[in-house]
Parts: C-alpha cells; sequence; structure tokens
C-alpha cells in the first residue's frame, strides 16, 4: 500500500499513513484513526492537507552492487556487441548480436 503524508494546518503536524490509491483522508480524525495515534488535542474534524513529495528511490552505484541484486548490466563496445559487465560464472561476457549463443540466458537468474 503506498504511503502519503498529511499536514494539518491547526497543529502543524505532518503525519505518514498508508491506504489505497483511491482513498483520500479529509480530517485529523481519520488520519490519527489510520495512523494508530491519538489526537493530541486537535479536534478530530480538522482539516488536514495531502503533501506531495517525490518517492524515495535507491540505485545501487556499482556493476557489483548490481551483480549482487540480479541485475545484467551491457555496455555497447561496438556495432551489435556488448560486454556485460555484470557476467555471473558460467555466463559470457561478449554478447553478440550475430550470435545468438551468447544471448543472455535469463531463466537462470530469474527465479519464482
Amino acid at each position: 500500500m503506498p504511503r502519503y503524508d498529511y499536514h494539518c494546518p491547526d497543529n502543524g503536524f505532518i503525519i505518514e499513513v498508508r491506504h489505497g490509491v483511491n482513498e483520500r483522508l479529509k480530517t485529523w480524525g481519520e488520519v490519527c484513526e489510520r495512523a494508530m495515534i491519538g489526537p493530541a488535542g486537535t479536534p478530530d474534524d480538522a482539516e488536514v492537507e495531502l503533501l506531495i513529495s517525490a518517492p524515495a528511490l535507491s540505485f545501487p552505484k556499482g556493476n557489483v552492487a548490481l551483480k549482487d541484486m540480479g541485475f545484467s548490466k551491457l555496455v555497447r563496445r561496438d556495432s551489435g556487441v556488448y560486454e556485460n559487465v555484470t557476467a555471473r560464472e558460467g555466463q559470457s561476457k561478449v554478447v553478440d548480436a550475430e550470435n545468438p549463443a551468447s544471448a543472455l540466458n535469463l531463466g537462470s537468474t530469474i527465479g519464482d
């Protein structure tokens, strides 16, 4: 379920809650109920504002981190020729568009 930040202008608090995409909380009481906290002296019917913020995304910085997470990274070396810089044992380091045998075997890295 997605997480949303709600701001209460009456008390200045910002509370993070989880709820469905099509749902909108309008009052402090609804936010407190979802966050499982007390109203802290603010009336239950006080209006709240939904805050818009960028999602927190984290990407690995190096080839080793990508390899450890199960990703394959191909770097173009020539026309139709790529180097698999995250190749695992038994995988080809070179992927050539002219040679189908050099293609990545995703079945060996993707599991259920």
